[in-house]
C-alpha cells in the first residue's frame, strides 16, 4: 500500500517528538515494521519500481510459433536460454495455447 507524503511526515515528526514507534503505528493504523522502513530512509519519497529488461524477444517468439508450430516449450525455451515456464508465460501473453486433441467421446445407450 503506498501511503502519502503528508502521512509519512506526520508519523516521522511525531516520533521525533518523543513518542515511541509502536504508540505512532497504533494511532496512524501502519505497521511497525513500515514505520521502521520510513526511518532507516533518508528520503521519504515514493520509489518507482523500474522493470527489468525481459530477455524474450515477443516478436522472435511469436515468429518462431509461426514458423514452427510443433516444437515443444523445452525446445523453445533451449533455444531462446531461458526455463520452460518463461516460454509459457509469454505464449499466454500472446494468447497462444496448446494445441488440444479433439476426441469424439461414444453415445451412451440407455437401456
Amino acid at each position: 500500500m503506498c501511503y502519502s507524503l503528508d502521512l509519512r511526515k506526520k508519523v516521522i515528526s511525531f516520533i521525533e517528538n518523543g513518542n515511541s514507534i509502536t504508540k505512532a503505528a497504533r494511532i496512524f493504523g501502519i505497521n511497525r515494521a513500515t514505520v521502521y522502513r520510513w526511518l532507516d530512509k533518508p528520503n521519504l519519497e515514493r520509489t518507482r519500481v523500474v522493470r527489468r529488461r525481459r530477455k524474450i524477444d515477443i516478436a522472435r517468439l511469436a515468429q518462431d510459433v509461426a514458423k514452427y508450430p510443433d516444437k515443444t516449450l523445452k525446445q523453445r525455451a533451449q533455444e531462446f536460454g531461458v526455463v520452460p515456464s518463461s516460454i509459457y508465460y509469454q505464449l499466454k501473453r500472446l494468447n497462444i495455447r496448446r494445441k488440444k486433441t479433439v476426441s469424439v467421446s461414444r453415445k451412451k445407450s440407455f437401456r
